[in-house]
């Protein structure tokens, strides 16, 4: 049973840091592709960041210099480094991996006081 399991998320100040960590269990193998997704109140999720097996990734234009993703492949644990983070990147957070099929983790709220 393929399983995400998230960490790291909570309430930080306008330009404050949080770490997000996802760890994929129940996958053998290299996963292609592991990211960060965000749904704000009212809002569709979007993708925020994404890391691919080859080393490639991707920013939502929203976090570009903000945020950074990287991954253990060792371990299939992704994580997304939030720097000056802003009331906007106020939302839930679910850590995604494809392997074969899209996996999702639970969630984790992020919120940025003002």
């Amino acid at each position: 049973q393929v399983q995400l399991v998230e960490s790291g998320g909570g309430l930080v100040q306008t330009g404050g840091s949080l770490r997000l960590s996802c760890a994929a269990s129940g996958i053998i193998g290299s996963i292609n592709f592991m990211g960060w997704y965000r749904q704000a109140p009212g809002e569709q999720r979007e993708l925020v960041a994404a890391s691919l097996s080859g080393g490639a990734t991707n920013y939502a234009d929203s976090v570009k210099g903000r945020f950074t993703i990287s991954r253990d492949s060792g371990k299939n644990t992704v994580y997304l480094q939030m720097n000056s983070l802003k009331p906007e990147d106020t939302a839930i957070y679910y850590c995604t991996a494809i392997h074969y099929k899209q996996y999702w983790g639970q969630g984790t709220q992020v919120t940025v006081s003002s």
